[in-house]
């Protein structure tokens, strides 16, 4: 049998628990981003449920796309690379993503996402909530 990679075992099983309630991720719809295509987000953690502190999001980018170069003033984020690959260049500085890659791009720092040939699948997590 093959074995699911993480990132689709997280977006079709994944799920998250809170005292007295579950959000299953697979219940949650793809979002595709309003500005970049060939990207789509589901948020499985927002704001909502963490008092703005932070938010969590599972990240498609399709071959060759990519979420151009942008800032968040507001937030720190992380990303965990769980399938693909790709490149971020961060603050003029490339990253290469492969699985296991987990990169942390400051608040207020340029930075943009390019996935490879066989797309790139992200765990985002911002500070304090971006969602």
């Amino acid at each position: 049998m093959v074995q699911q990679n993480l990132f689709e075992r997280f977006s079709k099983e994944g799920r998250l628990r809170l005292p007295g309630r579950e959000i299953p991720f697979g219940e949650l719809p793809w979002n595709p981003h309003q500005t970049f295509a060939g990207v789509e987000l589901k948020h499985p953690v927002t704001g909502r449920e963490t008092g703005g502190q932070f938010s969590y999001h599972l990240v498609r980018v399709a071959p060759g796309k990519a979420i151009g170069a942008h800032v968040h003033q507001a937030q720190l984020e992380t990303h965990e690379v769980l399938a693909g690959s790709g490149a971020c260049v961060s603050g003029g500085v490339r990253l290469d993503y492969a699985p296991g890659v987990v990169s942390i791009l400051p608040q207020g720092e340029l930075h943009e996402v390019t996935a490879g040939p066989e797309g790139l699948c992200l765990f985002a997590k911002f500070i304090p909530a971006l969602l």
